[in-house]
């Protein structure tokens, strides 16, 4: 009877449609991708805007055909994965390697692509505090720490990509 009645009033267009979102008093349900809900340690949705995620790829041309590799952030926390493209999704509950830094985040990043082979690449991570490290997640070694003193923590910003 309800039912008939809101469909007379026009309200039947809402109750054909598929809800993505709605609220209860434990929080917010809201319908994610599968890539956004199986990253591990998932910061809370209302909290991810102010957390830029960026991308970097590298092609290390090595034989299995999986040659590509994707690094990200997510605020602290910094994950290099094989990418096996658009069609199929990455594991990502099983990084090659992932970093978890404390006194400051990554805010930018970029693969040396002339040096990089399927046993060894160069990422170069830049950071809030103003500090750039180069490492190599492959072989899961920090080689270097510049900027240690963070004299450029104002004037350090990455323009990879403009």
């Amino acid at each position: 009877m309800l039912l008939s009645k809101m469909a007379a009033e026009g309200g039947g267009k809402e109750m054909n449609e598929i809800k993505t979102q709605f609220t209860t008093r434990e929080g917010v349900y809201k319908l994610l991708s599968h890539s956004e809900y199986s990253r591990p340690n998932r910061v809370p949705f209302n909290s991810q805007g102010s957390n830029p995620v960026r991308v970097s790829f590298v092609n290390v041309n090595d034989q299995s055909g999986n040659g590509d590799r994707l690094c990200f952030n997510v605020g602290r926390e910094l994950y290099f994965y094989i990418y096996k493209g658009v069609r199929k999704a990455a594991d990502l509950s099983k990084p090659i390697d992932k970093r978890i830094y404390k006194g400051t985040q990554p805010t930018c990043h970029d693969f040396n692509h002339l040096t990089a082979t399927a046993e060894s690449v160069s990422l170069l991570v830049g950071f809030s505090a103003g500090q750039v490290q180069l490492i190599d997640p492959i072989k899961k070694e920090t080689s270097k720490l510049f900027n240690e003193e963070r004299w450029l923590e104002d004037s350090l910003e990455c323009t990879h990509g403009k």
